[in-house]
């Protein structure tokens, strides 16, 4: 419906908002209430981009709510700047500097350790706040005086003063930020965001730079709250000190919380709950200090029966009415071998083989990779040693051994993922020993993962539009503004990925309510999608019913056309079905390698493998 019609969002925003001083005040909204949610609604829209799309939980966003808003509120007041949106423009420009440079420290961590750096960056800001800066910040009598935006047109002046008369101001302000934020989360930058939320791992290694990401939606938050916190000093013609307190970023992380995170109008809804509820329990029930205990309460009711918060919840009401709810992961995992078992065949399209990405200058006809010498030590014990490994163009490797063998250490050196202690790594006549991932998948060499690493709360699509928006933007860029369908092969590439891994019927089906074989073909179309010129294959037979093996094994034949592939398996017939040469790991060493046939007939491989059972081998 959204893309039929693009703009129903902004345009019910804007009804609703021309609608709200009609409409609430009959429900007992009193308009200064009213002007605090739309600030705290601003406020939470830059934090859901952070925490509900990027996935980064930050306490610390008081911080730059309170760095906007004594900019502003100083350059107003004590400066005597006589441009009030100028001067908010300029304290969101110091809140998102300040935000780039905090998040340069913050982000260098990730989960709960990323949250404890927010939280003391708050206390030391309003450390700082009330000492070091308090003859400009005013310390704790804050900054009085803060007047109210006025606009000369010429033939009239339009004054914003209180009331329902500042409030066309404020709702002017959160239109534009709610049309500023659902163009971010559209464009392919919104599309990364998410797909970091639900796997960095992954996102990092169909070839983007998260780091640079997670500093954009850093910023971009503290840019919002920044504008936000000007807001407020302009609300209450007094900038408080309070603005830069702990409470005030906890406060922010429950009403988002409350509202549904990932939603965008989530903190609004949320900042309507708190506020009203607030002083509905201090004004009409006279509970004094004891309102915290009882909206504590209500909260926790609300986490509880609302896992996705009251917007949440209305869409996946929406979604149980029309047949059309997205489970979350954790609901059908338990459901995947039932679901692996009732899914119908899947039917083998004839699409042509996605051409792979060639590097200019490099020989198709000769050794595409060259690893001499690697060798991977964990103290003392030797994972890989003094491998000597090579593929041609064009080439299908196989790669067999025990448990134990180093096949996935290996696999993770070749992709960089992990560094070799010694030993070197050239992919098409470049050394990458000591690149990132990122960066060789950007060259054109990538991997599918053992255990699935898929982007569990997108569809199918949205999946592969994710690794595809790798090999056709790059690793990082800041197209904040454009939307994705606008990107040139971007449609095609993700079309012809859902052809080959026979997806193609499948493209806007949750990922948490595909079968397991199915998951296993879109682990492969992640790293397909990306155009390598060379792909590893990590066991993509692991877990797989025998009708799902036959299935994947004719996908594997149809995707090798034109393309270097190394597979891991220890399915050997099918192996030898696909490889064209094989090497024997063990131990960590290259034990042989050869033609399957030669494999088969090996007497040491049959002896060090499978036990010296020839005649099975052989067979």
């Amino acid at each position: 419906m959204l893309k039929q019609r693009p703009f129903l969002i902004e345009t019910l925003t804007a009804i609703g908002l021309i609608a709200a001083p009609f409409v609430l005040p009959l429900l007992g909204f009193a308009p200064n209430t009213v002007n605090r949610i739309l600030v705290w609604g601003l406020f939470g829209l830059g934090f859901d981009i952070l925490f509900g799309f990027t996935g980064l939980l930050s306490f610390g966003q008081s911080a730059f709510y309170g760095t906007g808003g004594f900019v502003a509120a100083y350059l107003l007041t004590q400066a005597g700047f006589p441009y009030v949106l100028l001067a908010l423009v300029i304290g969101m420009i110091a809140a998102a500097a300040t935000g780039y440079l905090i998040g340069l420290i913050a982000l260098r961590r990730t989960g709960i350790y990323f949250a404890m750096i927010t939280v003391a960056i708050a206390e030391v800001f309003f450390f700082v706040e009330f000492n070091p800066l308090s003859d400009y910040t005013g310390g704790e009598n804050g900054l009085p005086g803060v007047p109210t935006p006025s606009f000369n047109l010429g033939f009239t002046t339009l004054h914003f003063t209180t009331g329902w008369s500042l409030y066309q101001f404020l709702a002017l302000c959160y239109f534009i930020g709610v049309v500023i934020a659902l163009r971010i989360v559209r464009s392919p930058v919104g599309a990364i965001f998410s797909a970091i939320r639900d796997n960095p791992l992954r996102a990092t290694a169909v070839g983007h730079n998260i780091h640079g990401y997670k500093l954009a939606a850093f910023v971009i938050a503290a840019a919002y709250a920044g504008f936000a916190g000007g807001l407020l000093g302009v609300l209450q013609a007094f900038m408080p000190p309070d603005a830069f307190t702990f409470d005030t970023s906890g406060q922010l992380v429950m009403q988002t919380a409350i509202g549904g995170r990932g939603t965008l109008f989530g903190p609004l809804v949320g900042a309507a709950v708190w506020l009203s509820l607030q002083d509905f329990l201090q004004a009409t029930l006279g509970l004094g200090a004891a309102w915290k205990l009882v909206l504590g309460i209500v909260f926790v009711l609300l986490v509880c029966f609302l896992r996705r918060g009251i917007v949440g919840g209305l869409v996946d009401l929406y979604g149980l009415l029309t047949g059309q709810r997205r489970k979350a992961p954790d609901e059908s995992a338990a459901q995947d071998d039932a679901v692996a078992a009732e899914a119908p065949p899947a039917r083998q399209t004839a699409a042509a083989p996605m051409p792979a990405r060639q590097r200019a200058g490099a020989d198709p006809s000769g050794p595409i990779l060259q690893a001499k010498g690697l060798t991977k030590r964990y103290g003392g014990l030797v994972a890989n040693s003094n491998i000597d490994f090579t593929v041609n163009h064009g080439e299908l490797r196989g790669i067999i051994g025990p448990n134990g063998a180093g096949k996935s250490t290996f696999f993770k050196m070749l992709t960089c993922e992990v560094h070799p202690t010694s030993g070197s790594i050239m992919f098409e006549g470049r050394d990458i020993t000591g690149m990132n991932v990122t960066d060789v998948c950007q060259l054109g060499l990538t991997k599918s993962y053992q255990v699935n690493q898929l982007f569990a709360g997108l569809t199918v699509r949205e999946n592969l539009v994710i690794a595809a928006l790798s090999a056709l933007r790059g690793k990082f860029k800041l197209d904040l503004f454009r939307s994705i369908d606008s990107i040139p092969g971007l449609s095609e590439q993700v079309q012809h990925t859902l052809e080959l891994v026979n997806l193609a019927a499948r493209p806007d089906t949750p990922v948490s309510e595909l079968a397991y074989g199915e998951k296993r073909r879109l682990e492969i179309g992640l790293a397909l999608a990306t155009s390598p010129s060379l792909l590893l294959l990590d066991e993509p037979l692991a877990g797989m019913s025998p009708r799902e093996r036959v299935e994947t094994v004719k996908l594997l034949k149809s995707i090798s056309q034109g393309r270097t592939m190394i597979i891991i398996d220890h399915d050997m017939d099918a192996l030898f079905e696909l490889a064209e040469r094989v090497t024997v790991l063990q131990e960590g060493r290259v034990l042989v390698e050869g033609t399957p046939e030669e494999i088969k007939n090996n007497s040491t491989v049959q002896e060090a493998y499978l036990g010296g059972v020839h005649g099975e081998l052989a067979a």
